[in-house]
């Protein structure tokens, strides 16, 4: 494996010669909602000592870094229920080499949260947001009130954190009449909202598959309320949101079709998760260990070869195709 070193040590790629750059890493599996698509309703959450402590996940975020890693994206379940987040962004704003740091989060405390996170050096926040309805919204969640995402929302917009951007997981039956009312948001307001296919995955697979609406029939919806949508032009291939505009909107669209549309050969993460596995990709069970060697006492040395030997056998596909379905963990476990 010395070839994964060669030439420039301070970059990591994989065997297809992914550029593997950006990290997410799950803070904790534990969260203030249950949504439907994201965990059983009586999931039980892991103890706080199976979790990689505050000072283990900046270890690993200087080793990421010192192969290459620039973005940071902190997950959870939801990450701002983890005690000390404000703290772990500070930290993590001064590991050298890290130039992004960003935060998935339901919204529901970023109205006492935003300030503080944007001082600490959050640069930028997705805000998941599945229904414009109240009750529906509760419903989706299991226990959420609609009004704590607005009042987060508008925290972010107040602290600085832009582009906002607003997740909604599309669900046949739940949410999917109601895309077009998320998309017309675009029209007043410079924030990016983003459909995301259902991903089947863990206990509620099937579930999932079953509700499954395709990014195609999301737009076609949109279109046929509010206009021909324009594919913009700045789509790199690499962000998983192909990005549209509706006519005179100031905000953007992007439709995240990972069942669909697979957007594999742009892929440039891989994910930490709240107990310290490095997972190769979101939708395979491939993971390696990296709290036991950590805990064991490996030096930095150890653990960057570790991590690096890993990032350079990342699958190339999720292999959904050919109904392979990652069974190991929920989608809270991993941080999406």
């Amino acid at each position: 494996m010395a070839d994964i070193f060669a030439d420039n040590a301070e970059a990591m790629y994989d065997s297809y010669g992914r550029h593997l750059h950006y990290l997410r890493v799950s803070l904790t599996d534990a969260c203030n909602l249950r949504c439907i698509y994201c965990m059983p309703e009586d999931i039980v959450f892991r103890s706080q000592a199976t979790l990689l402590q505050a000072d283990e996940i900046l270890t690993l975020v200087r080793v990421a870094a010192s192969l290459g890693v620039d973005k940071i994206r902190l997950t959870g379940g939801e990450p701002t229920v983890r005690r000390g987040v404000v703290d772990l962004v500070r930290g993590i704003r001064t590991v050298p080499g890290i130039r992004r740091i960003a935060m998935t989060t339901n919204g529901i405390r970023l109205a006492e949260l935003a300030g503080p996170l944007v001082a600490a050096g959050l640069d930028q926040v997705n805000i998941s947001i599945d229904s414009l309805d109240p009750t529906k919204f509760r419903r989706i969640t299991r226990r959420g009130d609609l009004t704590d995402v607005w009042r987060g929302i508008e925290a972010a917009e107040t602290a600085g954190l832009r582009p906002l951007k607003l997740n909604c997981v599309v669900t046949r039956g739940f949410n999917d009449l109601e895309v077009a009312d998320l998309a017309r948001l675009t029209l007043d307001h410079p924030w990016h909202v983003r459909f995301i296919e259902m991903m089947p995955l863990g206990k509620v697979a099937d579930f999932q598959q079953s509700q499954v609406v395709p990014s195609a029939e999301t737009r076609a919806r949109i279109e046929a309320e509010l206009g021909p949508l324009t594919l913009a032009p700045e789509h790199d291939g690499h962000d998983p949101a192909r990005p549209y505009r509706l006519a005179g909107a100031l905000g953007q669209l992007g439709f995240i079709s990972s069942v669909t549309e697979p957007f594999c050969e742009g892929c440039t993460r891989l994910r930490l998760t709240a107990d310290g596995k490095l997972r190769l990709c979101l939708l395979r069970d491939d993971e390696v260990d990296l709290l036991t060697p950590l805990r064991a006492g490996a030096d930095f040395a150890a653990l960057r070869r570790i991590v690096a030997e890993a990032a350079f056998r990342k699958p190339w596909g999720h292999r959904l195709e050919e109904h392979d379905i990652a069974m190991s963990r929920e989608m809270s476990q991993i941080g999406g």
